[in-house]
């Protein structure tokens, strides 16, 4: 059973949800906390919990065998929290993706996977998982849903090259994608992508 762990406006009241994917080795617990920086006084906040710290074992561009049982699990696991707001009440315009790294990827996997119009998706650092990117994957509209990705131009684990492939794909799919590239290494979120995100979409 996935560990989710709940913060923010009950569910049962909230007319907005943010569902928020940790990175690896982080937990539910951590990434929950980013809702002291973010605007997200009126939402529920929904932080699923990945088994041992981690959702899929190699790099989000290791050949896509190496993944698939993990990824497929970690899908599943977005989805039954995806299926638990929506059962509440809260129409999916209104539901944001909220990941940091593995977890930012993975927000972008998901929605892109499910193409609808959302309130957003936010990944701090991340790109559409896959050894390529297959675009028969992918189906749906976004609806001019805004995607957000924030990173370094050379970080270490998601290269620029996969953050525009993903650009992309998720602009012909109907989304309203801002990328802010950093000149810095880090891998990490800044201020500015904050900001940006609190101006923008939340």
């Amino acid at each position: 059973m996935t560990k989710i762990k709940i913060a923010g406006v009950s569910l049962p009241e909230a007319k907005k949800a943010a569902i928020l994917i940790h990175g690896r080795g982080a937990s539910a617990e951590s990434i929950l906390s980013l809702a002291q920086y973010l605007s997200l006084d009126d939402y529920a906040l929904l932080a699923p919990e990945a088994e041992n710290g981690t959702w899929y074992p190699y790099s989000f561009m290791a050949p896509d065998l190496a993944n698939q049982s993990a990824l497929t699990k970690s899908l599943e696991t977005i989805r039954g929290v995806w299926d638990q707001v929506i059962e509440s009440g809260v129409f999916p315009e209104n539901v944001v993706f909220i990941g940091f790294s593995q977890g930012a990827c993975l927000s972008l996997e998901f929605a892109a996977q499910n193409a609808q119009k959302l309130g957003g998706v936010i990944a701090f650092t991340g790109g559409l998982i896959g050894e390529k990117i297959l675009e028969e994957k992918y189906s749906g509209d976004f609806k001019d849903t805004p995607v957000f990705i924030g990173s370094s131009e050379r970080d270490v684990h998601v290269p620029l090259s996969r953050i525009k492939e993903s650009e992309t794909l998720l602009s012909r799919m109907g989304a309203r994608v801002k990328l802010l590239i950093f000149k810095d290494s880090n891998h990490t979120i800044r201020q500015e992508e904050i900001e940006w995100v609190n101006g923008n979409i939340l």
